[in-house]
């Protein structure tokens, strides 16, 4: 994709998922600062937070679990290199809020490098957001769960493991496609 494709895909995305009664009716939402070639989410964050959603992001920590921050605009971020420098992701910068915070979102935005047709998520390996699940299940919270991806990485079927849950939505450029 070019950078125009990129722009244009993350603006696209951010008006799909806007446009999601989940979000409009949330007062908070986790989410997350997209890098590399995922579909971007900076618009989508600054347009949550001008309705007045109070938005969590991650910080990565060492054993791979998220901790909490919220997100109070781009100065709020920083660059943070993990695994030796081989990985660097923008992480709010303010007070850390602790890993059970995500359990007060309403809505949660999941990455992903894919989505099947049952809605099961396939992640990047790291296990970061299957703990985020866990966590959300042990107590007992139900926020919406909607993966953010382009419309090529809605598959047909993902590997699953016992722990994977689905999602309950995947948001693309081009649409929503609501499971189960």
């Amino acid at each position: 994709m070019t950078a125009d494709d990129v722009r244009e895909s993350a603006t696209a995305l951010a008006d799909r998922a806007l446009g999601l009664p989940e979000l409009a009716h949330a007062r908070t939402v986790a989410a997350y600062v997209s890098v590399g070639s995922e579909p971007g989410t900076p618009a989508l964050l600054d347009a949550l937070r001008a309705r007045g959603v109070r938005v969590l992001l991650p910080a990565l920590l060492p054993d791979n679990d998220l901790d909490w921050g919220v997100y109070t605009g781009g100065e709020s971020l920083a660059r943070v290199r993990h695994g030796g420098g081989r990985l660097t992701l923008l992480e709010p910068s303010g007070e850390r809020l602790g890993p059970d915070a995500v359990t007060g979102a309403d809505v949660v935005l999941l990455p992903g490098l894919a989505v099947d047709g049952r809605g099961m998520r396939l992640g990047r390996g790291g296990g970061s957001y299957d703990r985020v699940l866990a966590r959300l299940e042990r107590a007992g919270a139900h926020p919406a769960l909607v993966v953010l991806l382009y419309g090529t990485e809605v598959v047909e079927r993902v590997p699953e493991e016992p722990h994977d849950r689905p999602v309950h939505a995947v948001v693309t450029p081009s649409g929503v496609r609501r499971f189960g």
